[in-house]
């Protein structure tokens, strides 16, 4: 944006563990603010995510995503989500999201887009989300790892998107895709389609 960022910019002093666990790695650093006086920062180490758009046509040819049903526990509630899943380490991220989609719906995919990054919680995790999309999809068994239940389902575009308006989809990821793809199905965004290295 060509702005100076220096006046906004917190430094780290310190920093010691709070927590490392199976999943989550807390750390408190001390920082010090622009105005030079320190304060503390909590948050959540994460190696980051990926998120995949599949989409597929129905049995009329008309254009479809596919979707997963799955329980989260911390909300207690089953949520509409697209598949998606944390990194390995040092995993490279478009096979990471290959992986993703075979284990979690059995599809492959033809081709695959980049098409951005999402942060979904700047103020407590290092977490980011690369987002892709998919076409060309093949089915195939699911590979869930032990202990992972979901429903795999389909949905057009205005499906999702009024389950969106309506508060039925509330996944910050989920309602971040919804808004690609919108404007991928519009024209209004492109995407750099590239088929599978076999």
């Amino acid at each position: 944006m060509g702005l100076s960022d220096r006046h906004l910019i917190e430094e780290r002093v310190s920093s010691e563990e709070l927590l490392q666990g199976n999943f989550l790695h807390v750390l408190r650093d001390t920082v010090r603010l622009p105005d030079g006086l320190l304060a503390t920062r909590e948050y959540a180490v994460h190696p980051g995510a990926v998120m995949v758009v599949p989409l597929t046509q129905d049995a009329t040819g008309q254009t479809v995503v596919v979707l997963e049903r799955q329980f989260r526990y911390p909300i207690g509630q089953v949520m509409v989500e697209f598949p998606a899943g944390k990194r390995d380490a040092d995993e490279d991220l478009m096979r990471c999201a290959q992986r993703e989609l075979r284990e979690e719906t059995g599809f492959v995919a033809a081709e695959w887009a980049h098409a951005g990054v999402l942060h979904p919680c700047i103020s407590y995790s290092t977490e980011y989300i690369d987002i892709w999309f998919a076409r060309g999809l093949s089915p195939g068994p699911s590979q869930l790892d032990p202990g992972e239940f979901l429903e795999v389902f389909t949905a057009t575009p205005a499906q999702l998107l009024a389950w969106c308006r309506d508060g039925q989809v509330t996944d910050a990821k989920t309602l971040t895709a919804a808004l690609w793809l919108q404007n991928v199905l519009t024209g209004a965004w492109s995407l750099d389609w590239q088929a599978t290295a076999a």
